[in-house]
């Protein structure tokens, strides 16, 4: 992108009380609307690599869900179709009838599930290293939905402990290789994306943060791994423009999955950013940035017809909407079989 940041429209934070929570949300720029929805653990501050470039030619509403950033943090549901419930409502409090969803990690398990349960409101989806393909997740993650272990996150709170944890990783990122690790892999590698795990933990050290946390993660992850899947449901995409982008060294959710993805939804358009880990957006907010705004400006937004929907609905997934290989035709059809669906 070539034009300079005094071009760039004013971002603003502005919240809304919904159903008696508050909720936060960024919101900056005119014209038709991208919704940006964040990965677990994280806020709305995420985007900011990319929220004002894309609000140049949009309207950009970036929220920080509920249980984290700004919005309050209740105990309260946090599954991934209560998510979908409060982007639609919030949407509907701001006067916003239709939306290109981008949903990143969490956030992307959330688009999938809003662009099921509210199609109308849906005109593009876009999934950044989205969760729900298949069970395969980071360790850590399956670790903290184990009893006691979220007690782990209380030493977050005790004073030093970050910045430890802020140094010992900054060593690790500089180190080529380890007594123990294959040639192949180096503490380098393995720590692609620690500066941006570590602004997450740090936000988990506020108040009520932790909690929500859990039982945000408890209602996708088990210990065996992720516990929904969106892939049941991809052939209800059939007429949706999708755009899939991920990050080659990805630690927490492996890249195989956009080809999961790409194998169950063939239309969607796949984009793998090479060197690039979870936050592709902050790896390279440039192409991210270019290749959101071509995909949009190159694709029609889906109108919703009642009657193809349910026809869809009642044709349900056939074997021949799979592409690709047998292994991958096998990995999908495992993804459907094993994992229990978001209802």
């Amino acid at each position: 992108m070539t034009e300079s940041n005094s071009a760039l429209p004013p971002v603003r934070i502005e919240y809304r009380t919904v159903h008696g929570y508050r909720r936060a949300f960024r919101i900056a720029g005119s014209g038709p609307a991208i919704l940006l929805l964040h990965g677990i653990g994280d806020n709305s501050s995420t985007w900011d690599p990319v929220i004002a470039r894309l609000a140049r030619t949009h309207t950009v509403i970036a929220p920080d869900l509920l249980g984290h950033g700004l919005s309050d943090k209740p105990r309260a549901d946090y599954s991934v179709a209560a998510f979908a419930n409060g982007m639609r409502d919030l949407l509907v409090v701001l006067g916003i009838p239709k939306v290109t969803v981008v949903g990143h990690s969490l956030g992307g398990g959330v688009a999938m599930q809003f662009c099921y349960q509210f199609p109308r409101f849906a005109e593009r989806l876009v999934l950044v290293a989205a969760g729900g393909v298949t069970r395969e997740v980071n360790p850590a993650l399956r670790l903290v939905t184990l009893p006691g272990a979220p007690a782990l996150l209380q030493t977050l709170r005790v004073p030093g402990v970050l910045p430890a944890l802020r140094a010992l990783s900054g060593t690790l990122s500089t180190m080529e290789s380890a007594p123990g690790l294959p040639a192949r892999l180096s503490p380098k590698q393995l720590m692609t994306d620690h500066e941006d795990l570590l602004r997450v933990l740090s936000d988990l050290a506020q108040p009520g943060s932790q909690a929500a946390f859990v039982r945000t993660l408890r209602a996708v992850v088990d210990w065996r791994g992720q516990s929904i899947t969106m892939v049941d449901r991809a052939h209800l995409t059939q007429w949706l423009p999708m755009l899939i982008v991920w990050g080659s060294k990805d630690t927490l959710i492996p890249v195989h999955h956009a080809q999961i993805a790409g194998a169950a939804i063939p239309h969607a358009q796949v984009e793998i950013y090479s060197g690039a880990g979870h936050f592709p957006f902050h790896d390279d907010p440039d192409r991210f940035v270019d290749d959101v705004l071509t995909f949009i400006a190159s694709t029609d937004p889906v109108d919703f017809d009642p009657v193809s929907w349910r026809e869809l609905m009642c044709a349900g997934r056939r074997l021949d909407d799979i592409v690709g290989d047998d292994q991958l035709i096998e990995e999908v059809l495992e993804a459907m079989e094993d994992e229990r669906s978001v209802s």
